[in-house]
């Protein structure tokens, strides 16, 4: 067992070279991740949250209760800066519809699940970090489809109300799933909680791979273009992120929670709902799996300068 938890610690430290490698792989040799279809990247997600689910316990929520202020202003940073920034970048770039499209949905999303860890490793506010992206989460449902709607309504027809049944489906009821065998079994849960982050790597670097893969000629056609969003798209979220709490006078680990937050987003989300809502774009889902390697890459980088 112990072997297993030292390969586990050892394929989630070195997350963003695995998310790079299999990228890599996914694009230069396509079949090696083409066979698999582009349906399985729900359930992969669902895997994912369930994962983060059985690490939490609802007590965990009660930062929200106790300093509503910073949980106010983060979320409120959240939902703000990361669509509006997307949708000024979509215009100001000219991107093509399917591709704004995906940019838009990566910026409406919640909070990333490798925020906490990037937060940790920054020697920021893990709790506010946690609970950010719980919060951010439980929201998603109804706050991601009504600013895409917003954002994009006026140029494409947006299911609003299935686009809510998806995140339920995906992300809130397997969180709570989680979180009730953790109530329940949370013995066998603390054996387990070593791997979980090898699984949640595996499971985001293969829906990377499978996104990649069945749209590589694509992406090789328009990456310096998307990616230019992307990169963007992610440091202006950081560094807003980080003047807001700033402007608040927050507490340095309090600014680096909210930057890392609000910069890092649930990209694997955004595919999933770019491949289940926006099929007849599918390029729409390039950004979202574009945003997976490179917030992992612009996150480490991160670390360091915000450890200072």
């Amino acid at each position: 067992m112990k072997k297993l938890y030292k390969l586990a610690d050892l394929i989630a430290s070195n997350m963003a070279l695995v998310v790079v490698a299999v990228s890599a792989l996914s694009l230069l040799g396509p079949t090696s991740f083409s066979w698999i279809p582009t349906s399985a990247i729900t359930p992969m997600l669902g895997v994912v949250m369930f994962g983060m689910g059985l690490t939490l316990k609802a007590t965990d929520f009660k930062p929200v209760l106790m300093r509503p202020r910073e949980i106010i202003v983060g979320e409120l940073a959240q939902f703000i800066i990361m669509p509006t920034t997307a949708w000024l970048l979509c215009k100001c770039l000219h991107l093509p519809l399917e591709l704004a499209i995906g940019v838009i949905l990566v910026g409406c999303c919640p909070g990333g699940t490798a925020s906490n860890v990037i937060c940790y490793l920054a020697k920021g506010d893990v709790a506010l970090s946690v609970a950010m992206t719980g919060v951010s989460t439980l929201v998603a449902p109804i706050a991601t489809p009504a600013l895409v709607f917003l954002l994009a309504g006026r140029e494409i027809c947006i299911d609003v109300i299935g686009m809510f049944a998806s995140i339920v489906q995906v992300v809130i009821i397997p969180i709570v799933a989680g979180i009730i065998i953790n109530h329940y079994f949370n013995h066998l849960c603390k054996q387990i909680k070593p791997i979980l982050p090898m699984v949640s790597t595996l499971a985001i670097a293969s829906i990377i791979g499978i996104i990649v893969s069945h749209n590589a000629q694509n992406i090789l056609s328009c990456s310096l273009h998307v990616a230019l969003a992307v990169i963007l798209h992610n440091l202006m979220g950081l560094a807003f992120g980080y003047t807001a709490a700033s402007i608040m006078r927050m507490s340095p680990a309090k600014r680096t929670a909210i930057s890392i937050e609000v910069g890092m987003q649930n990209s694997g989300l955004a595919t999933s709902l770019a491949t289940t809502h926006f099929a007849i774009y599918p390029m729409a889902a390039i950004p979202g799996a574009i945003f997976s390697v490179w917030h992992n890459l612009s996150g480490s980088i991160a670390v360091h300068i915000l450890r200072k």
